[in-house]
């Protein structure tokens, strides 16, 4: 417990005060709240690219990771593929992963709930009828996805449970997924 505040104290890793700070100025500042977020990839091989991960624009400026990240994608030996990398859909399944747990973190320390581990295992059902184009019915996404957290924390179920709730309904990969998106794409 705080002596000021008589709140309990806790450390998730997360700076709430600057994130709810933020808030606060971009509400002020709304174009400042538009964001393009950037990636590059290049085919290595076969099924084998690399994308790289480097800058962004945010806040009315032109950004940059303190450095560039990348991530190798391919297919498994059952594609005919070497198996250099995980599969774009897996890298999708660890994308809204990382950000239900980074909102879980986020949520939990603004909630005053001091977490000792999260964990979150995701499985998603794909008929490979539709990308092969065996089946022009069959969509070539994922029919279903699942997401079971296991957490740790010095909580309630229920509060927990609202945790993860409150991560889901402010989650960017979450709406991704759940929510039609414009995609243009060109060929230069």
């Amino acid at each position: 417990m705080s002596a000021n505040t008589g709140m309990k104290v806790v450390d998730n890793g997360v700076n709430v005060e600057a994130l709810l700070g933020a808030r606060e100025a971009l509400t002020d500042m709304p174009a400042a709240a538009q964001f393009k977020w950037r990636a590059t990839c290049e085919w290595i091989k076969g099924v084998h690219s690399r994308s790289t991960i480097e800058s962004f624009f945010g806040l009315g400026e032109e950004k940059s990771h303190v450095r560039p990240f990348t991530v190798e994608m391919d297919h498994p030996a059952e594609f005919a593929a070497p198996d250099d990398g995980a599969t774009p859909v897996e890298i999708m399944l660890t994308s809204l992963a990382g950000c239900l747990t980074a909102g879980v973190a986020s949520v939990a320390q603004n909630r005053g709930i001091q977490l000792r581990s999260v964990k979150a295992s995701l499985e998603g059902d794909m008929n490979l009828f539709g990308i092969l184009g065996i089946d022009p019915d069959i969509r070539n996404g994922f029919s279903a996805i699942r997401v079971n957290f296991d957490i740790d924390a010095d909580a309630t179920k229920e509060e927990i449970a609202a945790v993860v709730a409150q991560s889901q309904k402010r989650s960017a990969v979450f709406d991704i997924i759940t929510n039609p998106t414009n995609v243009h794409v060109t060929v230069a």
